[in-house]
């Protein structure tokens, strides 16, 4: 006997039909063949598929599929200018633009119902212009908490928000029942009440009350709750973990779980990390064979053999999504005793893998490959630091002799990928580091080396095979998708290079996109461009469907070699090893989900990162402290320039009022800035020393001025040490 079809399956199945017109809820009871004792069910499955917005309802309460009445239903990410970028649910569809005036309430990362705009007069070529679109309903209000500083105006209170993306302020009545008395000044948390109109301000409810801004704790504080990151795990997890023992969740045992998979504790095997690291998630092994050929084990810690689906430690790690590296702690995914003892890959102990053996020919393509579980004993853990040291010299022992070998292939794959087409967008950034007391100690240039290469090959090698895997099997999973760049951005990044009189081809093609990035790493101007091009991309996420890698020019693509810090990984685990995985609608929900964390995650270590920067760029300013940064001009205009300070990681500008040697007019022509009595220029591309100027907190900007001659020396920086926080396998978690 055949299953009853549930009730949203046939309420979609009626409304896609091509003869279908919007039905009401009585309509749809008679269409439906359902008996009147039925409504409540219809009505509560017509809730549920208008809420993720699988169906959206019309005037006259009548039904529809969204894309009939150009209804696109998605995340909307809000700029700063108030300006909304909707990504579609639909990964066909292109992003759509919602204008300031048309965002209704909707807040960042919302998940909302757009009205996309339809025009019959012309015909639009695809990628010419964006789409745009009118919000019109807001599906699920994703951030009902905002952090922000309280203040007081005569009779009333309201909450400045720390995220520049919501431009409004919160009413707010006295804080009662919170723990602290409420000052204005402090930073508190407030939860919002229900927000109809956007012409109107929203209004909500103090629930806690952090503190002074300057307190000690309290700007980490602020943004562990602006992005609602947890500081412990709920006791229920801690007790599952607890009871893990070393080798088996099952209980059968170290020796047991070791005879059911694959020895491979001979092997010299390695980890290779940066010096801080503690979670070693992955190791590899090279062999060189005859004939040219090499044969590559990829190891990663089989965290599925722990974290069984549906337990409290899996719900957990699901809901988590991936750790969050801030600039003073790691908030992780996994309890420690797994995420740095049992899953890690420590040296000289017994740990339990899932492997990809690949063999590959002499000219870098896999010949074939095999999947299985194994148990490893690593050999050594490097750091970074040691294993450019070791490459950088002649191999004094076997493990070292491998490591050279595991270099001279990852070098080769690399030229092979770039001759693929693959992007090369690793570009040098900063590590800040902290010293006891929370306050910056070092910002340190964090540079891509041959140590940092020979990782990320093997990883992207392993997450690329496992991919095609995954189709060749027809599995459902989870893929890692980046979809290419709007035409119409590509274009608007390509007029600004051309005004710079450098010459580009068409952005479009993928050849053209290699020439531009190595002719501006020759270029004074080079970094802010490469920044430019980066912000016209769009961004990685995850979905079910293998829709390929476009910065790395993969047909397929996904993440395997991180389980203990993404979950993402940890759902490709069980899809290529268990025979019984989620389904299409779970994995697209789960999808979602990890792209949602990802971000949050990523905003978060952005927040981290500039609390503690805008903390000690104001008690420069606050000391009188004249320290020289070198900085590289960037753009010109009227009113100032804008620079590229590379040792502070971040952009600023020169107001020309803070220029107190002359009177600068703009040569618009040669694109630059001419003192009318010094004839001084300033340049585009110039490089120039500056010190601090102005530091707004609230807008994240800093207002720059040129270093006087009696300044401090120009900041030398302590390390030039790499950070798993912005660099390493697989470029973190953003690739």
């Amino acid at each position: 006997m055949n299953a009853p079809v549930p009730m949203e399956e046939r309420i979609l199945k009626l409304l896609e039909r091509k003869d279908y017109v919007p039905l009401n809820i009585p309509e749809l009871l008679k269409k439906l063949r359902l008996q009147p004792n039925q409504q409540q069910q219809l009505q509560t499955a017509l809730v549920s598929l208008a809420g993720t917005g699988r169906i959206a309802r019309i005037k006259g309460n009548r039904y529809i599929i969204p894309r009939d009445a150009d209804l696109v239903p998605g995340i909307i990410r809000m700029t700063r200018q108030g300006k909304g970028i909707l990504q579609p649910d639909d990964p066909g569809q292109g992003e759509i633009i919602v204008n300031v005036t048309e965002t209704s309430t909707a807040l960042h990362n919302d998940y909302v119902l757009v009205r996309r705009d339809v025009s019959p007069k012309r015909v639009v070529k695809p990628g010419a212009e964006a789409a745009t679109g009118t919000v019109v309903r807001i599906l699920e209000r994703r951030r009902t908490q905002i952090v922000g500083t309280l203040c007081e105006s005569g009779r009333f209170w309201y909450v400045i928000p720390d995220d520049p993306r919501i431009p409004h302020d919160i009413y707010v009545p006295p804080a009662r029942d919170v723990g602290r008395p409420a000052r204005a000044g402090d930073k508190v948390v407030a939860r919002l009440d229900v927000w109809e109109s956007r012409h109107t301000n929203p209004e909500g409810e103090i629930i806690e009350v952090l503190g002074p801004p300057d307190e000690e704790g309290v700007d980490m504080l602020s943004v562990l709750r602006q992005h609602d990151l947890p500081l412990h795990f709920p006791r229920s997890v801690l007790d599952e973990a607890g009871q893990i023992r070393q080798g088996d969740a099952d209980g059968r045992g170290e020796e047991g779980g070791a005879r059911r998979r694959v020895d491979c504790r001979e092997q010299n095997a390695v980890t290779i990390d940066p010096d801080d690291a503690k979670d070693f998630d992955d190791a590899i092994c090279v062999e060189s064979m005859p004939n040219g050929q090499w044969k590559v084990w990829v190891h990663i810690a089989d965290v599925s053999h722990y974290v069984r689906a549906g337990s409290a430690l899996d719900l957990e790690a699901r809901k988590r999504g991936n750790s969050t590296y801030l600039v003073d702690r790691v908030i992780p995914m996994l309890p420690e005793k797994l995420s740095n003892d049992l899953c890690s890959l420590k040296p000289n102990e017994d740990r339990f893998t899932k492997c990809v053996e690949i063999h590959l020919g002499s000219d870098g393509i896999i010949l074939r490959a095999k999947f299985y579980p194994a148990v490893i004993r690593s050999k050594r853990r490097f750091t970074y630091r040691q294993a450019l040291s070791v490459l950088e010299g002649p191999p004094g022992n076997q493990i070292e002799q491998m490591l050279h070998l595991a270099h001279q292939l990852a070098q080769s794959l690399r030229r092979r990928r770039f001759r693929a087409g693959a992007l090369n967008l690793d570009f040098p950034e900063t590590k800040i580091r902290l010293d006891e007391s929370g306050r910056v100690a070092s910002i340190d240039r964090v540079e891509n080396d041959i140590s940092h290469q020979l990782i990320e090959e093997y990883m992207l090698l392993a997450n690329e095979t496992v991919a095609g895997r995954l189709m060749a099997l027809s599995r459902p999973a989870v893929h890692r998708i980046h979809e290419p760049p709007n035409e119409r951005r590509l274009g608007e990044f390509r007029e600004e290079v051309l005004s710079r009189e450098i010459p580009c081809g068409n952005l479009t093609h993928r050849g053209e996109i290699q020439k531009l990035l190595r002719r501006l790493e020759g270029l004074p101007i080079g970094p802010a461009l490469q920044i430019g091009f980066l912000k016209s991309m769009m961004r990685a996420r995850y979905a079910v469907e293998p829709l390929g890698h476009y910065g790395l020019s993969k047909k397929q693509y996904t993440h395997f070699t991180s389980p203990i810090r993404r979950y993402a990984d940890l759902v490709v685990h069980r899809a290529l090893f268990e025979r019984h995985g989620e389904s299409i609608d779970s994995l697209r929900k789960t999808a979602d989900h990890l792209s949602g964390t990802e971000r949050n995650s990523s905003d978060a270590e952005r927040a981290s990162r500039d609390v503690k920067l805008f903390a000690y760029l104001e008690k420069q300013l606050r000391s009188g402290d004249r320290v020289q940064y070198e900085a590289l001009v960037t753009d010109i205009r009227n009113f100032g320039f804008f620079i590229d300070v590379q040792g502070l990681g971040m952009s600023g500008l020169v107001h020309l009022s803070a220029l107190k040697d002359d009177f600068y007019v703009l040569d618009a022509r040669r694109c630059k800035l001419v003192g009318r009595r010094t004839r001084r220029t300033i340049r585009l591309g110039e490089k120039i020393r500056v010190v601090i100027f102005k530091v707004d907190s609230f807008k994240k900007q800093v207002d720059f001025e040129l270093a006087p001659v009696d300044s401090k020396p120009l900041l030398q920086r302590s390390n030039q040490q790499s950070s798993r926080v912005k660099r390493g396998k697989d470029q973190g978690r953003r690739r």
